[in-house]
């Protein structure tokens, strides 16, 4: 079959594929496709490109083609049709659909069912995720990562739950360091439920060590100094407020809302607070600026300082598009990226009217939390308490000085007091946000879109202060994290 193509043509696209070289393998798998359209695996292959290069309707597009023409393993391609719509365009019933018709095509695929299970979380539907997790358990009963999440969510009774132990055999067997890290911060999650506080936290910190091995020589860890230095960097570059005309005007649609902080500082709630005014749409963990930064800003931020009028009108119109494009009709859209705190002086410089909410919470709670939480490996300060409590302070001298220049388009959310107060601390946030009072903001555990974070259950519940407080079990073993912090004046 394959005797009368352009095997050299086929060849490049691959080599290209494998390199890394993602612009010139689409290109060249375009051209190879325009000419031999029959080609369902390359059809395939043109897809997991596109979507790589965050061309998400075209790679839908590449997916259909492939399906169309008789991929091997369809199902996989249904799979990654899901993906696209649940991560990348927010389309939960096309992303449900396409991981149904996955499991029609193979009733036992792992992965479609890791994912359904997972969309359930995020939509809310306790039972139905318990139920697709249990599924495919019983397919394959030691999968680490859906026994760890199961766990998660179905929590235990007490510390002789047989699901403490379930856990804590597949721990034991010979399964790779990042496997052992899922289980493990499962396991710490059901220990502190349970009050098992040491032993919690003794689960947690092998967790951590696993999740620190999992990556061992293939991702470094946090780095103080270049820490420090990245903070300084950020401050020289952005030393002076942005003076410019903006491209849209207060009123225009749609109006981003940037809602940011340290991760576990309460930014979900806050969301979904105001997801719950009628003239706000909750945008969730948008990668919109990441992307910015990662490709026409690069090296950042040294490249900022180059940044003409022009561009950054240019930059600010294409994400004003991709927002229009994700949330069509959308009036006021929050993007709640926790470490957009690191960009709000490029914020301020696209978007000159913009309103910034930094959630803020207790340092040794946030701290806590934060380790507490099976972050990427790539946020290595999560992996340490003191490398934590070092990023914690560059997050708050950043803040200090971004502050000194827009200190009236910044609101200082606290959480502890929002659990304390709602009425009043939702009165004062949509005030600075220009909004009408609503009652509903009340009950923001009543919203119903998706909600894409490790919060995802916490924000389900009504209002309340059991996260409040959280360290003072832990007072112990915290003890030199809050000694440091206190040497710096952060409480």
């Amino acid at each position: 079959m394959m005797s009368h193509l352009p095997d050299a043509q086929l060849r490049e696209a691959v080599r290209l594929e494998r390199a890394g070289r993602v612009a010139e393998a689409i290109a060249a798998y375009e051209r190879l496709l325009a000419a031999y359209p029959g080609l369902p695996d390359s059809w395939f292959n043109l897809g997991v490109l596109r979507r790589k290069a965050g061309q998400y309707e075209a790679a839908l597009a590449a997916y259909r083609e492939a399906l169309d023409r008789g991929v091997p393993q369809p199902e996989e391609a249904h799979l990654n049709r899901g993906v696209i719509y649940a991560d990348h365009l927010r389309q939960d019933a096309a992303a449900e659909r396409e991981l149904a018709a996955a499991l029609e095509l193979n009733p036992r695929y792992v992965p479609a069912l890791l994912n359904l299970a997972n969309l359930h979380e995020d939509l809310g539907r306790r039972d139905a995720a318990l139920a697709t997790y249990e599924r495919l358990l019983a397919v394959e009963p030691d999968h680490p990562e859906a026994l760890a999440r199961y766990a998660s969510l179905k929590g235990a009774g007490s510390t002789d739950d047989p699901l403490i132990a379930r856990l804590r055999a597949l721990m034991a067997a010979r399964i790779d360091p990042a496997s052992k890290a899922s289980l493990g911060f499962a396991l710490g999650k059901l220990l502190d439920d349970c009050g098992a506080y040491d032993d919690a936290f003794e689960a947690y910190r092998a967790a951590n060590a696993a999740s620190r091995a999992s990556v061992a020589g293939r991702a470094p860890l946090y780095d103080r100094p270049a820490a420090v230095a990245a903070t300084d960097a950020l401050i020289a570059t952005f030393g002076a407020r942005s003076a410019r005309a903006a491209i849209s005007r207060p009123g225009e649609a749609p109006q981003p809302l940037f809602i940011c902080g340290m991760f576990r500082s309460g930014s979900t709630l806050i969301e979904q607070v105001l997801a719950r005014h009628p003239r706000v749409t909750a945008g969730g963990e948008l990668d919109l600026l990441p992307a910015i930064v990662r490709t026409d800003l690069a090296p950042y931020p040294a490249a900022c300082a180059q940044l003409t009028p022009v561009g950054r009108d240019a930059l600010a119109a294409r994400y004003l598009a991709a927002l229009a494009q994700r949330f069509p009709g959308a009036g006021i859209v929050t993007d709640k990226r926790p470490d957009n705190f690191l960009h709000i002086g490029l914020i301020k410089a696209l978007f000159p009217h913009a309103k910034i909410i930094h959630t803020t919470r207790d340092a040794l709670d946030n701290c806590l939390s934060i380790w507490f939480l099976h972050l990427d490996q790539r946020m290595g300060y999560a992996l340490d308490l003191m490398d934590t409590a070092h990023h914690y302070a560059e997050y708050r001298r950043l803040m200090a000085h971004w502050r000194s220049l827009y200190r009236e388009d910044i609101l200082d959310f606290d959480y502890d007091h929002f659990v304390e107060a709602p009425r009043e601390s939702i009165a004062r946030l949509l005030g600075f946000c220009g909004l009408e009072w609503h009652d509903a903001c009340l009950a923001p555990e009543r919203a119903t879109a998706a909600v894409k974070t490790a919060s995802v259950w916490q924000v389900r519940r009504p209002i309340h202060r059991e996260s409040s407080g959280r360290a003072a079990h832990y007072a112990k073993q915290l003890a030199p994290l809050a000694s440091w912090l206190a040497e710096r004046g952060i409480r």
